[in-house]
């Protein structure tokens, strides 16, 4: 079929493609550059319904969830910051590929590694909370992500309860052989840190009374450590006993006039 040349097309129907052509563009300039909203990420779809979605196979349903949500703070050629995301939901999202792949570890590294990592600090607790509730499920196939939430924990946040609490669990219910004694360890050095040296002297020697440790470096390691806060600990009383003994000497916290001082 032969072309026509655009002088044989009515001036009024150019005179119309001219005018949508401005409008399309001023509609554009009006809405300014695109914008990703991080609220409009939405609920996770069920897992039974995940599951007839690709026909019972729910391992390849989690791998299309990770992509998207992994997909999601990248729209329209804009990035989301992750601390602007709905971690509510994000959770949810993690928590459902979960459900559909017990054995997958990726959720848990997101979690733990890259969604935690954010300058808010109740975002990031609320993603080193679901690692702790998801070790609970599988200690000994996920005690490396609440390991390193337990040092997140402590050291990023300074939040030395928090790392208590995940040092306890993971010496509680780690049972796994490929697990380094660390790991069940770490209680004692927090304890160390919230100054109650008691508490951390007693875990301490109790580890090293237990047998549980073998290799004779880490023993003595170990050993060296728990003189230090036995060192510690006495320097404590000892600065205690003098603080004592000044106020037993000076009740009125004023300084006493020296004996040799003329009037």
């Amino acid at each position: 079929m032969a072309e026509r040349p655009i002088s044989h097309v009515p001036a009024a129907a150019l005179a119309l493609l001219a005018a949508a052509f401005a409008a399309q563009v001023g509609v554009h300039r009006l809405q300014g550059p695109p914008m990703a909203r991080a609220g409009d990420l939405p609920l996770p779809p069920h897992a039974e319904a995940l599951r007839l979605a690709v026909l019972g196979e729910p391992i390849a349903a989690s791998k299309l969830m990770l992509l998207y949500v992994q997909a999601f703070d990248y729209q329209a050629g804009t990035q989301v910051a992750y601390r602007e995301l709905d971690y509510d939901r994000l959770a949810s999202w993690l928590q459902r590929i979960l459900e559909l792949d017990p054995p997958g570890q990726y959720p848990l590294f997101l979690a733990s590694r890259v969604y935690a990592d954010v300058a808010d600090g109740a975002k990031a607790r609320r993603m080193l909370e679901l690692v702790h509730d998801a070790y609970l499920q599988d200690p000994n196939r996920r005690w490396p992500w609440l390991a390193h939430a337990t040092l997140v924990a402590k050291h990023r946040l300074k939040d030395l309860p928090l790392a208590r609490r995940y040092a306890v669990s993971l010496q509680t219910h780690t049972t796994a052989r490929d697990a380094p004694l660390w790991v069940r360890q770490m209680e004692p050095f927090i304890l160390e840190d919230m100054n109650e040296l008691e508490s951390a002297r007693v875990l301490l020697g109790g580890l090293i009374a237990s047998g549980q440790v073998k290799d004779e470096r880490d023993l003595q390691l170990l050993e060296r450590h728990l003189a230090s806060i036995e060192e510690r600990q006495k320097a404590a009383e000892r600065n205690a006993d003098s603080a004592k003994r000044r106020e037993v000497d000076n009740p009125d916290g004023h300084p006493t006039p020296s004996p040799y001082k003329q009037p």
